[in-house]
């Protein structure tokens, strides 16, 4: 069931879109944040599939170990919110409430189904208007098996797109026992991903840890510091010293609207200058908040704020604005 479900979105996707890449599109690029996750359970391999026919220039990968090392394709330590694992496996909650990835062998995983993101503690799901919650047959799987697909479809369409991994919380990760950045870097290095002309940008939160993956652990991929604190504006001096690009919340560069017009922080200018790429978090069509359009959310963000590019569950909406 899966094969045919990754085969049908391709296949919708190719009749329809167009391989050429405009001159905007070559200097913004488009990061398929989770997949098409605005279509599709987010970390899917389906999600991947439709993503990859839409043409971006990377899909992302957030990754946490599995209790016998497997890097799993997921965006949370938790379980609860994106897979059933409370129904199939009730006994296994922490004290805290919570099912961990880490406590289930990979094995175990692959018997959760997916589903669209909800609040475990209500079962309503986060944004209604997307994939409905329960419905279909998705699983979790492991970094090599998505790049596989993707390197099988970079084969099989002559294109080139690129992966996007962040290692999550690989404080927790130490604190049992568990190196996520030496794993997962050691697989990256497997599929060919070793330098920054390798088509990946590998990104982390932990700005320790992402110095280390580059000093202790020498890798010379593409490196991108996230950051979500007001304080993290303020050391990108230091993060340029070890990391190549910035991932900030697209909110930490607006700073106040004057009539139509939009003021920004000084963040990009900042970044610009110490010949880091900016690359913020989450352009989302049905979660607009300051912005009355996606178009203009774009326009703002990609032109006006002048960032690099960006991460967007909608990578075919941010792909057809560019493309004007």
């Amino acid at each position: 069931m899966k094969q045919i479900y990754v085969l049908f979105f391709l296949s919708l996707f190719f009749g329809c879109k167009t391989e050429t890449k405009t001159t905007n599109m070559q200097k913004k690029i488009v990061i398929a944040h989770r997949g098409a996750s605005g279509y599709l359970p987010e970390h899917t391999m389906e999600a991947k599939a439709m993503a990859y026919a839409m043409n971006p220039d990377y899909i992302e990968q957030d990754l946490v170990l599995s209790k016998d090392n497997v890097p799993v394709v997921i965006h949370d330590i938790y379980l609860d919110d994106v897979t059933d694992v409370a129904e199939k496996f009730p006994e296994r909650k922490r004290e805290d409430e919570r099912f961990y990835v880490i406590d289930f062998t990979f094995d175990e995983l692959q018997q959760l189904s997916v589903t669209e993101r909800f609040n475990p503690k209500t079962g309503v799901q986060v944004y209604p208007n997307r994939f409905p919650k329960g419905k279909g047959n998705f699983k979790l799987h492991s970094l090599q098996s998505e790049i596989e697909l993707i390197q099988g479809l970079n084969t099989s369409t002559g294109k080139n797109i690129g992966i996007y991994p962040e290692i999550k919380n690989p404080e927790f990760h130490h604190q049992n026992g568990k190196d996520i950045a030496k794993i997962t870097l050691n697989i990256l290095s497997e599929y060919g991903y070793i330098t920054r002309k390798d088509k990946c940008m590998f990104q982390c939160f932990d700005a320790k840890e992402l110095e280390r993956v580059r000093t202790e652990l020498q890798s010379e991929l593409f490196l991108v510091q996230l950051i979500e604190f007001p304080e993290e504006t303020k050391q990108l001096k230091h993060f340029a010293a070890y990391a190549d690009g910035l991932g900030p919340w697209y909110k930490q560069i607006l700073d106040k609207k004057e009539g139509t017009q939009w003021k920004f922080t000084t963040l990009v200018e900042e970044a610009h200058k110490l010949e880091l790429q900016v690359h913020p978090y989450t352009f989302r069509a049905d979660q607009l908040d300051e912005f009355t359009s996606f178009e203009e959310m774009m326009e703002v963000l990609l032109f006006e704020a002048n960032v690099d590019g960006g991460f967007t569950d909608f990578p075919d909406k941010m792909i057809t604005f560019l493309a004007r």
